[in-house]
């Protein structure tokens, strides 16, 4: 006999669970007592929404679910946030939610909210376990769910009375993840398309990619000479310095490989559903015909056709499609051989950091000594924001789970994104990358890091408004500036309140010896960079913006 929180654990024991994210609450104090016996590591966090991103970023950089556990009401309410960005990137995920007893349901009980309405559409499956006999049955479903087709979260509501119930059932197996393979008529098919065309090129997205599915794929790419770009915070799904690298195809990609991408007679796209986002608002490829012929692959059949009519469908997660791509090999030399040094050529001018920019800091001469000094393995994260264009344009990413960003555009994400890195890989450097405003949406998990002696490093640039929405508002209503203001804190004194180690940079030369303090700290360390709010781009400021709208 067993209670409905002990076979919870027990479920999450069985299918590998060893560590989870939480913010405790008295609606699952059973499950609570039985993770006291468990040897699974329990990260207890400042806030939902903070607890449920790291659930995020673990789930990406494992490909295993991350698992968050929040209480009922606000505290779900506060974790959807972190549900929308693993719906929207597609990472595995399982939120746990306490919730209220069974006889009470639909009396608007205390923080009573119906789990299946609210997350029905931001998540792959809300649910509710009403009898404890079926814990073990849902939770391993649980696994499968966020793991096949097309990954994502799943949320499971789990009433407190039926979390004390005492029942005899059984022990579960652990759920087996199904890997969909590309057919042999399909990749027949691919190397012709490709021997025909004159202009290909790949873009690389999604999910459910593994270091040797990167590998494979480089390897294909160079036999083929296939220029290779990456959408949108996917970057470390290809080695920059590859020569067959073309660059990063997000939001305001480099204007020689947009206009390559619109001109291609073959887009293979791999993994990646190509939103909004990286197609630039779907003028790269054109919805629902694009103009080029399309290849898609995609590990789940919904996606292939839902929003772009591909020429082949390819239905293969990227891991079994690099493999049989790599062993594709072509029977004669390509006829568009030299593309893909062009571009890379025009990548590397592309991402390289500007010397100067208006105020006392300039950003490009920090980025540029970060190159340098980053080893390949460090793992950037961050959230949403104009500063963000400083890491994804410059940083030349080397390695596979080196990067934890939102493709959902949440600000917030970056600091206890890299929490749960540094909790995976506590070998490693993780520096997290925020703004002002970016920084205070979850900010508080930088005392996760100092409760855990996670040495991460946060470097805050501080501009002192919401830079990115400002940005809009001086080309769309020019020099009538309203509701984008910020008043902030001390940012390095805060971080020293939360006992980690904090540093201010006021000009550009302050930057390098502030890294290597806070390097050298061996405790949570923060960098607030002071940044002039003209310097909203690499490329304009915000009174070329206003001016010529």
């Amino acid at each position: 006999m067993k209670t409905g929180g002990q076979l919870i654990v027990e479920a999450l024991e069985v299918n590998g669970v060893d560590r989870l994210y939480c913010v405790p609450g008295e609606s699952y104090l059973a499950v609570l007592d039985a993770l006291h016996d468990s040897p699974i590591e329990t990260i207890v966090c400042r806030q939902e929404g903070g607890a449920a991103m790291m659930a995020d970023c673990h789930g990406r950089l494992t490909g295993r679910p991350g698992i968050c556990f929040v209480t009922r009401g606000p505290g779900a309410t506060n974790a959807s946030a972190g549900v929308h960005i693993a719906m929207q990137d597609s990472s595995p995920m399982i939120l746990f939610i306490g919730q209220i007893s069974r006889e009470i349901r639909e009396r608007e009980a205390f923080q009573e909210v119906d789990y299946r309405a609210f997350f029905g559409p931001l998540c792959k499956w809300a649910t509710e376990i009403d009898d404890a006999a079926r814990v073990p049955e849902i939770v391993t479903r649980a696994f499968a769910v966020a793991t096949s087709g097309r990954p994502g979260p799943v949320v499971i509501a789990l009433p407190e009375d039926m979390l004390r119930d005492r029942v005899e059932t059984y022990r579960p197996l652990p759920a087996v993840p199904v890997a969909t393979q590309p057919g042999t008529a399909e990749m027949k098919k691919l190397g012709e398309m490709l021997a025909a065309a004159k202009r290909p090129v790949a873009i690389l997205g999604g999910s459910g990619w593994t270091p040797h599915a990167r590998s494979a794929f480089e390897k294909a790419a160079e036999a083929w000479a296939l220029p290779v770009g990456c959408s949108f915070r996917r970057q470390m799904l290809f080695d920059h310095l590859h020569p067959c690298y073309a660059g990063d195809v997000g939001i305001g990609p480099n204007p020689a490989l947009a206009g390559y991408i619109k001109q291609s007679d073959l887009v293979l796209l791999v993994g990646g559903r190509f939103g909004e986002m990286p197609s630039s608002d779907y003028t790269l490829l054109k919805s629902p015909y694009p103009d080029q012929p399309l290849v898609h692959v995609h590990a789940d059949t919904s996606e292939l056709g839902r929003v772009y009519r591909p020429t082949l469908a390819i239905n293969a997660t990227p891991a079994a499609f690099a493999e049989a791509f790599a062993m594709a090999l072509p029977k004669a030399p390509p006829p568009w051989d030299g593309e893909a040094e062009r571009l890379h050529a025009s990548y590397l001018d592309w991402s390289t950091p500007p010397e100067a920019g208006p105020g006392a800091v300039a950003m490009g001469p920090i980025m540029r000594y970060l190159e340098t000094v980053l080893p390949d393995d460090a793992i950037l994260t961050n959230g949403a924001g104009n500063y963000a264009t400083w890491v994804h344009r410059f940083h030349r990413s080397r390695r596979f789970a080196t990067q934890a960003a939102p493709t959902s555009g949440s600000m917030g994400y970056g600091t206890p994104a890299a929490v749960a890195a540094k909790a995976l890989h506590p070998e490693r450097t993780v520096i997290a990358f925020a703004g002002d405003g970016c920084f205070m949406m979850n900010g508080q998990e930088f005392a996760t890091a100092a409760q855990y002696n996670l040495p991460i490093i946060v470097i805050v640039v501080n501009n002192g408004i919401y830079g990115t929405i400002r940005m809009h508002q001086e080309r769309e209503y020019p020099g009538r500036v309203s509701g984008t203001g910020l008043v902030n804190p001390d940012f390095a004194a805060l971080a020293r309140a939360y006992g980690g180690h904090g540093e201010t940079v006021e000009k550009t030369a302050d930057f390098i010896p502030a890294f290597e303090r806070a390097r050298a700290a061996n405790k949570p360390a923060l960098i607030e960079i002071k940044l002039d709010p003209e310097a909203i781009t690499p490329s304009r400021t915000l009174s070329d913006i206003r001016d010529k709208r």
